[in-house]
């Protein structure tokens, strides 16, 4: 190959490379629980029989998909003095996989896969609160 058509396809390859530049690409960011409580809120909750139903507000000025809200059950004894051998409390990870617009609301509603024992020498106490989220950046 003659050394001016040579030199002329390294000029066109490395033009062409330079020419396409690759995505930017985000990494996670960590946030505390009070912030990520400020993102996205968990609103109007009810628990009947271990069945859980809120609101998701967004509060950013972004799109949000896929909150992951960590759901703990949380077995207390009625006599915490003597209490029985068995530890009943539990938590879950539920993604609530809807896409909610800037200052919008999404319903959801977790159910347990087995209803929750119901016994005489105690109660469940149910909270939930965000794990996780992704935040849409444009």
């Amino acid at each position: 190959m003659k050394p001016l058509v040579a030199s002329l396809l390294i000029s066109a390859t490395l033009g062409v490379l330079a020419w396409i530049q690759p995505k930017p690409a985000f990494s996670a960011i960590v946030l505390s629980g009070d912030k990520a409580a400020q993102i996205v809120a968990v609103r109007n909750l009810t628990v009947k029989d271990g069945t859980i139903s809120g609101e998701l507000f967004n509060n950013s000025p972004r799109l949000l998909r896929d909150v992951e809200l960590l759901i703990r059950y949380t077995w207390h004894w009625k006599n915490e003095y003597r209490p029985g051998k068995d530890d009943l409390g539990m938590a879950v990870y539920y993604t609530v996989e809807r896409k909610i617009p800037p200052g919008e609301t999404v319903p959801f509603t977790y159910r347990p896969s087995s209803p929750l024992p119901s016994r005489p020498d105690g109660y469940f106490v149910t909270a939930v609160s965000v794990a996780g989220f992704t935040e849409v950046v444009q």
